[in-house]
């Protein structure tokens, strides 16, 4: 595994406090899975009549953790439940073994906990088609069950990380009918990130209530336009997970509350930004927006194109304002574009418009735009009203670096 020497550049300045989430609590334990000394087994215990709503990868070679959550989310129930995640191997490709990993996990939480075996749902992070030591995880389930606290959320989001460069954590509060629900997540990634489902792996918890069908329609909708609008180098993990969980604690019902589902949405994007943030090897976040589109999902295709391309991607990473290289990838895209229509900017500096390059563009403006680590690149398709924006990051060497001897 590469070592990572240095946190991201585009870190933010500190992990966010997070508040107690009444109903669940949190253990973490160094089991050596692949990593010495550090954590890399996370449990989290929720309490009975929680609800638990989930959106996975779509990639077909999806990890035996994934299938096994796929075929327990969305079951209601009034008993309590559980997650474990380890890092340092994804328990992927590794066949009937990982099947019975995954029982052999399942079950020893479900002793230690109470938890009934089909309310405990698995996550595994790290290097794909070697077989998970399971027993190196379940030989310290009693110990994180004995230990575990509502305040060791931040210990979970060091617990989970594989080359990411810093934990990653966000929260909100909302306000319904005069009593306070509180929403914290957290979440690892940094590379393998463009998600067909959220992304990564993503543990949201609240202590609203809320109804199970419910929540997941709103987790299944608001993945679309945040973790599903992110791409760091447009590889889809086999692992990816996003799971939402309402313990209910509070007493406050916030099932299909605007407020709640708004306060939901901030928490999910920002941790989509801070994925892309810690993008591996980036110096630069950069927010690309397409207008004008036949449709959304056409301007969603148009900027995906645009935020995949290792020649766009480079090209911001060597702080070249290149915008034939936006024209490329919009040509590539496979969405309905006019080249005669196209406009394009980067930040305020209008660059192209009508198909042709501005007559009063400045490439000292652009390229004073391109020096900074926050990127606007806007494109007008000039064909509808489709919109859609989507994050990702420079491309740089130390992406090389980081993968090159992941294995090692």
């Amino acid at each position: 595994m590469a070592k990572i020497t240095s946190v991201s550049p585009l870190a933010p300045a500190a992990f966010p406090d997070l508040p107690v989430i009444d109903g669940v609590r949190f253990g973490t334990a160094a089991a050596g899975v692949k990593y010495q000394g550090r954590t890399d087994v996370m449990l989290a215990l929720l309490d009975p009549g929680t609800a638990v709503a989930g959106t996975f990868t779509k990639s077909a070679t999806r990890s035996a953790p994934v299938l096994d959550c796929q075929s327990k989310i969305g079951r209601p129930s009034d008993e309590g439940a559980a997650i474990v995640v380890n890092s340092g191997n994804a328990n992927a490709f590794t066949g009937r073994k990982g099947v019975e990993a995954v029982g052999q996990i399942t079950r020893a939480v479900s002793e230690a906990t109470g938890v009934p075996q089909d309310r405990v749902f698995t996550s595994s992070t790290g290097v794909i088609g070697e077989p998970l030591p399971f027993d190196r995880v379940t030989s310290v389930i009693a110990d994180v069950q004995a230990q575990a606290s509502a305040n060791g959320m931040a210990d979970a989001a060091k617990a989970i990380m594989t080359t990411d460069t810093y934990p990653k954590g966000a929260c909100a509060t909302v306000e319904i009918g005069g009593k306070t629900v509180s929403i914290a997540g957290i979440a690892k990634g940094s590379g393998m990130i463009a998600p067909d489902m959220a992304t990564m792996l993503v543990y949201i918890f609240t202590d609203a209530v809320v109804d199970q069908d419910a929540l997941q329609s709103l987790v299944s909708a608001q993945t679309d336009t945040t973790f599903n609008c992110i791409t760091v180098d447009s590889d889809t993990s086999t692992s990816d997970t996003l799971i939402v969980a309402a313990t209910g604690a509070s007493g406050v019902d916030a099932t299909d509350n605007p407020a709640f589902a708004d306060a939901l949405h901030g928490i999910m994007l920002e941790l989509a930004h801070l994925v892309v943030r810690d993008g591996e090897g980036a110096t630069k976040f950069v927010e690309v927006t397409v207008t004008g589109a036949t449709t959304d999902a056409d301007a969603r295709t148009h900027g995906l194109a645009i935020a995949n391309s290792p020649l766009v991607k480079t090209a911001i990473a060597g702080e070249d304002a290149n915008w034939g290289r936006i024209v490329m990838a919009i040509g590539k895209s496979g969405a309905p574009a006019d080249r005669d229509l196209l406009g394009i900017r980067f930040g305020d500096v209008v660059v192209a418009r009508d198909g042709w390059r501005a007559e009063d563009y400045s490439e000292e403006d652009a390229a004073a735009h391109m020096k900074g680590d926050e990127i606007c690149i806007s494109v007008e398709i000039g064909l509808g009203t489709g919109t859609a924006t989507v994050w990702t990051c420079d491309l740089t060497h130390g992406y090389i670096d980081i993968n090159a001897d992941y294995r090692s």
